[in-house]
């Protein structure tokens, strides 16, 4: 499928799907294109080299479904490969989608093989202000990698929220199932860290000055996007360190209670120990026993076992064992 945005200063902007002349929408003077690929077929695809001009190489990393986010700048157009980011917290990894991104002097081509809401919500807000695009390509090339990196926010607010739950039940009431919540959660923010990486170079570069087709006004505002995702690596680390910590705390604490078990087992073990003995004892058949025959006999017995009891209980809690 092909969405086009297509803004010219006498008509402004307006939306077309399907295959259209892009070569002629471009050569119009002050005109500013935003063409939208997604899952396009080999027909759709053609337009990339027939009405563009873009390199193979470039066309052969959009095709491709494990490359690394990177910024390549060629003759006339200017090539980057961007990320979005799944829903984290499943069994499975989390899910990471490749977009690329072709920028020229008036069009901005994006090519994806999945659903981004965030670029619906880019294309309608155009539709209805159109300032921005306006302003040219740099700004619209700007405008469309800020709503990328804005839909990062919600993966990552929701890592914080399921973090500080399993901070929350570490403390109050720490089951098994907490350590595969942890290691899931943990194996997610490492994978969101590592993603953050080489999307700050790749928008560093943005901002160096050295990208002929990104506009000195321009470059201030990729310098906010850097800070963004600087912002959620930071964030990203201390949700990680904290898992660690609550990791630390459950196996802590199962350690704890396994130590209080084994503790009240020995005691309760000392402290059956005597009468065991004690009836053991009596218990051998002798025909001559001390006491064996004395009417208070079984009461003598009792009383002296819960003498030793209740003295051991007396010691046991002067050396504060229980």
């Amino acid at each position: 499928m092909i969405r086009t945005f297509y803004w010219t200063p006498d008509e402004g902007g307006k939306e077309q799907i399907g295959i259209l002349d892009f070569k002629e929408m471009t050569e119009v003077q002050g005109s500013i294109l935003w063409v939208d690929l997604f899952n396009p077929t080999d027909e759709e695809f053609y337009i990339l080299t027939h009405d563009f001009r873009f390199h193979p190489l470039s066309i052969e990393d959009v095709l491709s479904e494990e490359t690394r986010p990177k910024v390549d700048e060629y003759e006339h157009y200017l090539f980057v490969i961007f990320q979005t980011v799944g829903q984290p917290g499943g069994e499975d990894e989390l899910a990471v989608n490749d977009i690329g991104i072709f920028l020229t002097r008036n069009a901005v081509v994006t090519v994806h093989s999945h659903q981004i809401d965030i670029l619906d919500s880019l294309f309608r807000k155009f539709l209805h202000d159109d300032r921005i695009v306006a302003r040219g390509t740099s700004f619209l090339f700007h405008a469309v990698l800020d709503y990328l990196v804005d839909s990062y926010d919600k993966p990552l607010a929701y890592i914080e929220r399921e973090t500080d739950k399993i901070e929350d039940d570490v403390f109050e009431d720490p089951k098994p199932e907490i350590v595969k919540r942890i290691f899931n959660m943990r194996r997610d923010t490492l994978e969101f860290k590592r993603i953050l990486a080489p999307l700050k170079e790749v928008v560093y570069q943005m901002t160096s000055g050295k990208l002929a087709l990104i506009s000195e006004k321009a470059e201030v505002y990729f310098s906010d996007i850097y800070d963004h995702l600087s912002r959620m690596a930071d964030d990203a680390d201390s949700n990680r360190d904290i898992l660690n910590a609550a990791l630390e705390v459950y196996f802590s604490t199962v350690n704890d209670r396994t130590n209080q078990i084994i503790k009240f087992l020995t005691i309760f073990t000392a402290l059956l120990l005597p009468p065991s003995f004690i009836v053991g004892l009596y218990g051998m058949n002798f025909a001559n026993m001390p006491l064996l025959d004395w009417k208070y006999g079984f009461l003598l017995t009792g009383v002296v076992i819960i003498l030793v009891v209740v003295s051991l209980l007396i010691f046991f809690k002067k050396r504060k064992w229980i």
